[in-house]
């Protein structure tokens, strides 16, 4: 139900945005793909839980994950215009990001914190990051898409190397870098802001994601390779 209702609420707003900004045919198609490839993520995120439950913060989650669909359909215009997205896209990634602290604070009040919820809201924060990552492309440059592709490049390499798919422990530090990209994108977004500001802010977010993910590799490798000896070395005894 709650997806569904998601998904409603992005087909009505996604299309009367575009309908506002005189998209043509060929835009308003390709523009809502995007926001129902960002939505359809997050919907099945939910729906293969088991059991299929969702609580208060997801909710709030899942609403993030409209407001980063429509920025999604708001860029695919803007793109292929070769503009910036103006300042819509600002405001509702702003909206999407000031609201990654309230589904949290939601999950601790309500005692509804889980590993799907928190999945959920990764899998979130990381669409609006690569959102705004190609929003700001006509902005910053193509590089920008580094940011955006970051974690997922992060996720792919799990794939190959199931080291990377550990848990890490929870650091501020890391929680702080990963605050910083939206905010560094959406300045970048920002109109009227000086170019030097905004390349600067989003050259700091990448270099500070670059070292974030570079630790995390490490840390996970060697947490690995000290599982691995501890484990042969039972092996050994028994």
């Amino acid at each position: 139900m709650d997806v569904a209702v998601a998904m409603a609420g992005f087909l009505v707003s996604g299309s009367w945005i575009l309908n506002v900004a005189g998209a043509e045919v060929t835009y308003f198609l390709a523009a809502m793909g995007a926001g129902l490839a960002v939505l359809g993520n997050a919907a099945a995120s939910v729906l293969s839980r088991k059991p299929l439950l969702t609580t208060a913060a997801d909710r709030i989650t899942l609403i993030r994950a409209v407001l980063v669909s429509c920025c999604a359909a708001i860029v695919i215009p803007a793109l292929f215009g070769g503009t910036g997205p103006g300042v819509p896209v600002v405001v509702l990634g702003a909206a999407a990001f000031l609201l990654d602290a309230v589904d949290g604070a939601v999950a601790r009040r309500f005692a509804c914190e889980s590993p799907a919820g928190g999945r959920l809201d990764v899998q979130t924060d990381a669409a609006l990051v690569l959102v705004l990552s190609c929003a700001a492309v006509p902005i910053v440059g193509p590089w920008v898409l580094a940011v955006g592709l970051m974690w997922y490049a992060f996720v792919a390499a799990g794939w190959f190397r199931p080291e990377l798919k550990r848990t890490l422990p929870v650091k501020r530090l890391r929680k702080v870098i990963g605050a910083y990209q939206p905010c560094a994108l959406l300045l970048a977004l920002t109109p009227g802001v000086p170019g030097g500001i905004t390349t600067a802010a989003v050259v700091l977010a990448l270099v500070a994601l670059l070292a974030s993910f570079g630790r995390d590799v490490v840390e996970l490798e060697q947490g690995h390779r000290k599982w691995t000896g501890r484990h042969s070395g039972t092996e050994l005894v028994n």
